[in-house]
């Protein structure tokens, strides 16, 4: 999977309008673009607002952006008067982390342990 960040430098007097046309706009990507696993706009009042899209593969996102996916980011007609500095598009792969159910380490708080509970686990 590859997530697609764009990233948007906004005129702060056009935030809310510029927020109200991404969201318009991106709101049918996913039947347009099937290998579009997710998507969420996040905001930084006054001046930042990133567009974050996860794909399922590269084909996908040259479906979505061409072949210049790497470098160049996708603008909507209209976009650049919203903005105070040209898109910046930055892109990630994951790395999955271990479970959140791993053991504690020794001496860390467990209810019940040293037997009434109210103190940090020993080792026995």
């Amino acid at each position: 999977m590859i997530t697609r960040v764009s990233e948007a430098r906004v005129r702060p007097d056009r935030f809310e309008a510029f927020h109200d046309m991404i969201v318009a706009a991106v709101s049918g990507f996913p039947a347009r673009y099937p290998g579009l696993v997710d998507h969420e706009v996040l905001l930084a009042p006054p001046h930042s607002l990133l567009y974050v899209s996860r794909w399922r593969d590269e084909r996908d996102l040259v479906a979505y952006a061409g072949e210049n996916w790497r470098d160049q980011p996708v603008v909507l007609p209209g976009e650049d008067d919203y903005l105070l500095a040209p898109l910046r598009v930055r892109h990630f792969t994951s790395t999955p982390l271990p479970s959140t159910g791993a053991a504690q380490p020794e001496g860390t708080w467990r209810e019940g342990a040293g037997g009434d509970g109210s103190g940090p686990g020993t080792a026995g």
